[in-house]
């Protein structure tokens, strides 16, 4: 397998980065030029299911460097609901066959894609078509293709991307991985994280749909897993070997309900991870040379706890979205540090592939060769 090098994805980066520079008074990226004078930049959430209405919108109330500016919904009735709820103009309500127009609106610098799974890829390239920031929620797309797409698609338009990767902006999860960066508790001998909620009474949800969602467990909880023994060691694993089981089978017809993972690393530390549709857990702990550290709850919307062989770990509670959204504004408007980028979506979706592969071919163990830091933020 070739390895992953970051050094040829940043400088694809760079070539974007320059790009939009040049862009910045083009008609083409006239919404980006426009974002460099702004204090505050404005969002469009596509799509607006539970995430959007519950999280996304009320944290787009509270950010210090963004708002929420406009929506696209496949579902007229919302439009007058979202556009009463929130003072949006109506030239600023897109539906999914104008979604196109946005580009001519200035008022939106940021397109938060939170479609099915299946529609990642569509609405980002044609985002970044527009002119338009993107970020993608979690799982970044289908498979690695698309991935790979969608960052050609913004690297092509000079448009920043971005992972709806809220944790990566949590106070817990940055201290985790300053832990790891400070070697606070020596060396990672063994890391495990679980993540997963019992799914009792809707068979019919996209989540179960595998058209839509391209998998089960392992998109949706998995993800937050795969993340937290990556960030947990600061290291990307080199091989995998993975199980799948599944107690309803009359209910998760179509996608994964509950698989396991190990992982061995560089370093020599190994990991565990388990992700399920039929089990709630969350938490994740690190057994160190030197100690131990955890978080338990780990990856809900908050508060989150935190512990370590030294003591309890406490931050105050904000809105982990808030915090993301703010993050990613921040890096269009200042350059600050991009903590969540398309590469970390893609390198999280090859892992996921990998996993599949060895559930596949009889849970034998696959490789994964990654430069080292490809994938992770700055």
């Amino acid at each position: 397998m070739e390895k992953i090098n970051r050094r040829d994805f940043n400088s694809k980066m760079t070539r974007g980065v320059a790009a939009a520079s040049v862009l910045g008074s083009m008609p083409l990226a006239c919404a980006m030029g426009a974002s460099r004078q702004k204090k505050k930049l404005g969002y469009a959430l596509v799509g607006l299911g539970s995430y959007s209405t519950h999280q996304l919108a009320p944290a787009l109330q509270d950010a210090q460097h963004c708002y929420l500016a406009g929506i696209v919904t496949g579902t007229p009735d919302k439009e007058k609901i979202w556009m009463d709820k929130y003072g949006i103009p109506k030239e600023n309500v897109y539906n999914y066959d104008n979604f196109d127009d946005i580009a001519k609106n200035p008022d939106i610098d940021i397109v938060y894609v939170v479609l099915p799974n299946s529609m990642h890829a569509e609405f980002c390239i044609r985002a970044a078509k527009a002119g338009k920031h993107v970020v993608c929620e979690k799982p970044m797309a289908i498979n690695a293709e698309e991935c790979n797409a969608i960052i050609d698609a913004c690297d092509k338009a000079g448009v920043k991307l971005g992972m709806g990767y809220r944790l990566q902006s949590e106070p817990y999860t940055q201290e985790i991985q300053k832990y790891v960066r400070e070697k606070t508790f020596g060396d990672v001998r063994y890391i495990s994280a679980e993540a997963g909620y019992h799914s009792a009474s809707n068979p019919d949800q996209w989540r179960l749909n595998k058209k839509l969602s391209g998998s089960g467990a392992l998109g949706n909880m998995g993800v937050y897993a795969i993340q937290a023994v990556i960030y947990g060691t600061g290291e990307n694993p080199i091989s995998v070997t993975a199980q799948e089981f599944s107690t309803r089978p009359e209910y998760f017809k179509d996608t994964d309900e509950t698989i396991t993972a190990q992982f061995e690393f560089p370093s020599g530390a190994i990991g565990n991870i388990m992700t399920s549709h039929n089990i709630s857990s969350n938490k994740f702990l690190a057994n160190c040379s030197d100690g131990w550290y955890g978080l338990d709850p780990a990856t809900g919307y908050g508060p989150l706890k935190g512990e370590t062989s030294k003591g309890i770990i406490e931050f105050p509670h904000e809105s982990q979205q808030k915090l993301q959204m703010d993050d990613f504004a921040q890096h269009v408007l200042t350059g600050a540090p991009h903590r969540a980028p398309g590469e970390m979506g893609l390198r999280d979706v090859m892992i996921m592939e990998a996993i599949v592969k060895s559930i596949a071919e009889g849970n034998r163990k696959v490789a994964l060769n990654f430069e080292p830091g490809f994938g992770f933020g700055e």
